[in-house]
């Protein structure tokens, strides 16, 4: 197995390791200098501040459009009815409003927090659904909330909007940091973006753009988890984001801790315009246009971001340099009055070298030890074809993603003689897919069947020197699988008892053709039923419960020995598995708030187990680099439990938030099979998230959050000292027979946002500071081992072991510093 540490902008929260040079500290009195100044300089009151909202509203099982359908801007006394073709347009100051949309014979629907600019048009879209026969008042009543209420997943579904991603404090503009504020989503004390659900590991999740799936959502991925420092998606080109943390629609499958659906703006189709944002890390550029001719249903979406963290780093004198760049498009084409087609694709491609000048202290020295130098690139290319038909719409989806990772590493950092390399890592993965699904309106039933065809490949080309027991071996091998996925699935979903009860049935089955215990139907048959049982106006009921599958990494599907033995197909690896219940109950107010309690249990069982290491692959994945590749097999169980606490109010005059509190445990098998606590046992996680709008577009807001400490494995001094051992790795081993047996401490945060807009006739601009970890808390991690070094730099012998072994120490590892960013976007 390979596993290695990185720390990519984690030094930024080191101020008790790196001390900030001069330079700087003159960048930071730059940076302020240069926004007192914008502020003090600009007026922003030039121009008559008035902008308007359009768009066109459509029946969601056949696109037709709907004439007579009322839009009402909650707060104010304005709205419109949409004409015979369904279209409308309202005049408002510009701002920020929640717009209701209803009609006879649909379930209404809320859009919150519409972004009213002068520079351009707010285009809003609406497709109502139809409602059921009976169409009692109670329905229409409690689904003018948008509050996440979904006929096929009534529980554990969370909705964000673009506005609540860009202005949340301490984010970065990063979806999977944004997360963080939701319940059953843990605080991640590093540097990283790991997405940890409800106790379970962070290789667990899948995501989509525009019905297209996606890998991965980060730079610098973790291979056969997830995860990275830096977000990859651009949020300029999401309008909303939809997570489920259970209750997933049959139509998803292989994951079992959280679906992420994402989806894309319409692009402008007026006139050209672009959004250029310096952020904290990087510089980014997004462009819309209209194809083909002004006024066009056709538009198209583009953006490339480049970092300057390398930049920024070499400036510190930190021993790595990373640096990343992404691109990201789509076309949205509208063939016929009955069809469109959705063309989508991004990718990145990173880097990171180590900077060998910078090695005067010792957090350097050990970095420089233990860091390879890598490379990664990836993309996604996908095509979604929608036609609609009398009371139904077909979506073909064809993609094909692809991921080339590579890494080395020499002995003392040494290229001079290739003898010294002791790691040299080549992988790619590649998924051709396509999706065929049906979704049918008809006498109150909603149903959803389809079909999923996958060709896999998988290469791997190893050298690594590995220390057993026995001794120091050299392993050499490549590697190649290539293997056919399919699913099979079908959800139905109906309302009863005079439309009070929402009910919902799903089925779903997965093979592949990797091995024939994979290709029985019936080993990975996937029930799932939900339910909703509506109370009164504004209080619900629900429930989930379901069976999930998902196929292990192919990391682990992939592993060869020396001796060129595919020896996890012969170790019999298998799906994992996962069992859901899920309850709870909901009120929602005339104010925007939302009020839930849910309690949940999840039961882990075939999940792969390392057998170098005796350990769950679950408490794997928040290292950087590679995991799963080692043999295993499918002996792990698990199980985590807890209860959901949330508070979300949506913008009320001005005001917003989100309170958030999950208690729960976890845990997985030992090599005893005994069950212990997790690497993502925290037992408590909180977060409170608000904000106020005032006038002349100023905003402020705060989040807060607290997380019980995690569980660590102690290190194996004895062993990772021994010299042969230390030259291969250059850092403490962990000692697993004692697993997460000690405990981290608590961790708490707050992070402070101040933005300004300021609009001007054709153009907006911005102005942010974000201040993480405002009030400075110091946060203990678990510390690193490290070798005492003579005068120039050698390790120093320990001459009382039986074995050679250096001399080592524990090198105190406390993070916590305040980190200022100042941000200006420029829109047009």
């Amino acid at each position: 197995m390979l596993r290695y540490v990185a720390c990519s902008n984690e030094i930024l929260s080191r101020g008790g390791t790196i001390q900030k040079s001069n330079s700087f500290k003159k960048l930071e009195n730059m940076f302020r200098t240069i926004l007192i100044f914008l502020l003090l300089s600009i007026a922003p009151n030039l121009f008559a501040q008035q902008g308007i909202i359009k768009g066109v509203v459509t029946d969601l099982s056949n696109n037709k459009p709907l004439s007579y359908a009322t839009i009402v801007v909650q707060g104010q006394e304005v709205g419109a009815y949409t004409d015979d073709n369904g279209a409308y347009t309202i005049t408002l100051p510009i701002g920020l409003y929640n717009i209701t949309c209803s009609n006879v014979g649909y379930i209404s629907k809320t859009i919150n927090e519409v972004e009213v600019k002068q520079s351009k048009p707010a285009n809003i879209n609406i497709s109502l659904e139809p409602a059921t026969r009976e169409l009692q008042n109670v329905v229409i009543e409690a689904s003018k909330f948008s509050f996440d209420k979904n006929t096929e997943s009534p529980v554990s579904l969370r909705t964000i909007g673009v506005n609540e991603i860009q202005r949340n404090p301490g984010g970065n503009r990063d979806i999977s940091r944004v997360l963080q504020s939701l319940p059953g989503v843990q605080t991640i004390t590093t540097f990283r973006n790991d997405i940890l659900i409800r106790g379970g590991g962070p290789n667990e999740n899948r995501f989509y753009i525009d019905g297209i799936e996606v890998p991965n959502i980060n730079h610098f991925a973790t291979q056969g988890s997830s995860g990275g420092p830096v977000g990859l998606l651009n949020v300029d080109l999401i309008k909303d984001v939809k997570f489920y943390s259970s209750a997933f629609p049959a139509n998803r499958g292989n994951a079992l801790s959280s679906v992420m659906e994402l989806t894309s703006i319409d692009g402008r189709n007026d006139r050209l315009g672009f959004i250029t944002t310096v952020g904290s890390s990087d510089l980014a550029l997004s462009v819309q246009t209209p194809l083909f001719k002004k006024g066009s249903k056709n538009t198209a979406l583009f953006s490339v971001r480049r970092s300057y963290l390398q930049l920024l780093f070499q400036t510190l004198g930190l021993p790595f340099l990373p640096t990343y760049n992404d691109y990201q498009f789509r076309f949205k084409l509208k063939p016929s009055a009955n069809s469109e087609l959705t063309i989508m694709s991004l990718g990145a491609y990173d880097v990171s070298n180590l900077n060998l000048s910078a090695d005067s202290t010792a957090f350097q020295k050990y970095l420089l030890g233990n860091l390879p130098e890598y490379f990664q690139w990836n993309y996604t290319f996908g095509l979604s074809y929608k036609y609609f038909g009398k009371n139904n719409f077909v979506t073909v989806v064809a993609s094909r993603n692809m991921l080339n990772n590579t890494a080395q590493k020499y002995f003392n950092n040494d290229k001079s003689d290739e003898s010294n390399k002791i790691f040299d890592y080549t992988s790619q993965e590649i998924e051709n897919k396509l999706r065929i699904e049906n979704n049918i309106f008809r006498n109150g039933w909603k149903i959803n069947y389809g079909a999923l065809f996958e060709n896999v490949k998988y290469k791997n080309s190893t050298l690594q020197t590995i220390s057993l027991p026995q001794g120091t071996i050299q392993e050499n091998f490549n590697s190649f699988i290539e293997f056919n996925k399919g699913a099979v699935f079908t959800q139905f979903t109906r309302n009863f008892l005079k439309d009070r009860l929402i009910s919902s049935f799903g089925l779903r089955t997965d093979v592949n053709s990797y091995s024939s215990s994979m290709l029985n139907p019936l080993s990975q048959l996937s029930p799932r039923l939900s339910f909703s049982y509506i109370l009164t106006e504004r209080i619900s009921i629900n429930a989930n419960t379901g069976i999930y599958y998902q196929l292990p990494p192919y990391t682990v599907l992939g592993y060869r020995t020396n001796e060129n033995v595919l020896i996890n197909k012969q170790n019999n690896i298998q799906y994992i598995r996962s069992i859901h219940y899920v309850a709870g109950i909901e009120y929602y107010s005339k104010t925007n708030t939302r009020l839930s309690i849910e309690g949940f249990y999840k039961d882990y069982s075939n999940y792969p187990f390392i057998l170098t290491d005796s350990i769950a692959l679950a408490n794997l994945g928040a290292d950087f680099g590679v995991v799963g590749n080692a043999p295993a097999n499918s002996g792990a169980k698990g199980k985590s439990y807890g209860i959901e606490f949330l508070l979300q109010q949506k913008l009320y005059k001005g005001f917003y938030g989100i309170l958030s509190v999950t208690a729960f445990r976890s845990f997985f098998t030992n090599a005893d099979g005994d069950f212990i606590s997790s690497s993502w046992d925290t037992r408590i996680i909180s977060s409170l998230t608000a904000g106020k709008r005032f006038k002349k577009n100023w905003e402020v807001g705060f989040r807060w959050r607290l997380s019980g400490g995690s569980p660590f494995t102690p290190i194996d001094i004895v062993r990772s000292s021994q010299v042969a051992i230390w030259n291969i790795y250059g850092r403490g081993l962990a000692d697993f027979s004692q697993l997460n047996t000690q405990r981290l401490p608590l961790f708490h945060q707050l992070d402070v946002r101040v933005d300004k807009k300021i609009p001007f006739k054709s153009f907006i601009l911005e102005l942010y500071i974000d201040v993480q970890n405002a009030y400075a808390f110091k946060y203990s991690q678990q510390p690193y081992l490290d070798v005492r070094r003579d005068a120039d730099g050698n390790p120093l012998i320990d001459t009382n072991t039986p074995l050679p072994s250096y001399q080592t120490y524990l090198l105190e590892n406390i993070s916590g510093t305040v980190l200022p960013t100042l941000g200006i976007i420029i829109e047009y």
